[in-house]
């Protein structure tokens, strides 16, 4: 564990419900997204961030254009994604957006990328699912040249070449924050460290502590390949509410729906009660009052050698009042509490 410790939210963009049960329209849920920035900085949390999906009922398709609507709104929180799929982006676009993000929020913007664990976007423009690897490898490497080493004279063959490229808005020097987010892939973890950037685990079932492993290469590659010292985040999900027992009934009764259906789509374990139970207890679900959720971050943050936890407050028709309470909760009673067992921590080491 490196630095200061970073807690923040994101959103998939998942529609919500009201005070009467109706769901929310999509145009509905992305203005309200925009408030929850607005709670998250009233809260004091670190960043906020947005994912990208192209399915019913997420609203998180044009994170770049939700992110700098919530710049305008908030003077201080960064912004950033969780994860832009790069595969099926264009480098040289996803640059020019994300610079001119980084100008209108005064420098407070992300980014994570990935591979994509949900494929949708491949056959949407046009990618073949069978240069998984390959896309992502490539246009990573250029838009790492165009954060660091403009102008760039780059080829490859999933795009046209540049030569002798400068873009415009420029980044700040040597780009922003870019961290690449990894769901398990010894070889994403390996990646992260040859370009020396942040890890960003994807822990949403199982004992956190599995991943130790995960980042105990990460580090040795660091190393290895010259680079300092780089910190390691965690994404997963949760909810926070007065005590436990109202935070897990209120959690399970959005969750269970939609595991079920992903356990149909994907072959996911059936959503059983005693699995979830067992994934409170155990697993990769922050789920509870403040002082519990505060008290699991601090353990895995122990166990991880983590430098940032994020967790993704909402899901598929969740109250928006549950996840207000949640944001609130966050940042006012979960991360400064996990800061002072942080502390209490290293002052015993």
């Amino acid at each position: 564990m490196t630095g200061t410790f970073e807690l923040g939210l994101n959103s998939f963009g998942e529609v919500a419900t009201d005070a009467r049960g109706r769901v929310l329209s999509d145009a509905e849920t992305i203005r309200l997204l925009v408030v929850e920035a607005q709670l998250a900085e009233a809260a004091g949390l670190d960043v906020f961030s947005v994912g990208e999906h192209y399915r019913e009922g997420h609203n998180d398709s044009a994170s770049p254009v939700l992110l700098a609507a919530m710049a305008t709104a908030t003077e201080r929180i960064a912004l950033g994604t969780s994860v832009t799929v790069l595969s099926t982006n264009d480098p040289v676009r996803l640059y020019d957006e994300f610079s001119t993000l980084d100008a209108v929020s005064n420098g407070r913007a992300r980014l994570i990328l990935g591979r994509a664990s949900a494929t949708e976007s491949f056959p949407l423009f046009g990618y073949d699912i069978a240069e998984y690897e390959t896309l992502f490898e490539e246009k990573l490497d250029l838009f790492m040249q165009l954060q660091r080493n403009q102008p760039v004279t780059w080829s490859g063959t999933v795009r046209s070449p540049l030569v002798d490229q400068t873009l415009h808005p420029q980044m700040r020097p040597g780009g922003i924050p870019t961290w690449i987010g990894v769901g398990g892939s010894p070889n994403s973890v390996i990646r992260a460290a040859r370009y020396g950037l942040p890890l960003m685990l994807a822990i949403i079932g199982g004992h956190p502590k599995r991943f130790a492993g995960h980042v105990e290469l990460f580090l040795r590659a660091l190393e290895e390949f010259g680079h300092p010292a780089q910190p390691v985040g965690q994404h997963s999900l949760g909810l926070i509410a007065d005590t436990d027992d109202a935070a897990r009934e209120m959690w399970w009764s959005y969750w269970q729906p939609v595991v079920e259906n992903l356990a149909a789509e994907r072959g996911f374990y059936a959503p059983t009660r005693d699995r979830f139970e067992a994934e409170l207890d155990e697993g990769a679900l922050y789920v509870g009052s403040p002082e519990t959720v505060a008290r699991k971050i601090a353990l895995t943050a122990g166990d991880l050698k983590l430098n940032r936890f994020d967790l993704k407050y909402d899901i598929m028709n969740l109250p928006s009042s549950a996840r207000a309470q949640t944001i609130e909760l966050f940042g006012t009673e979960v991360a400064p509490r996990v800061r002072e067992l942080l502390a209490a921590e290293s002052a015993h080491v």
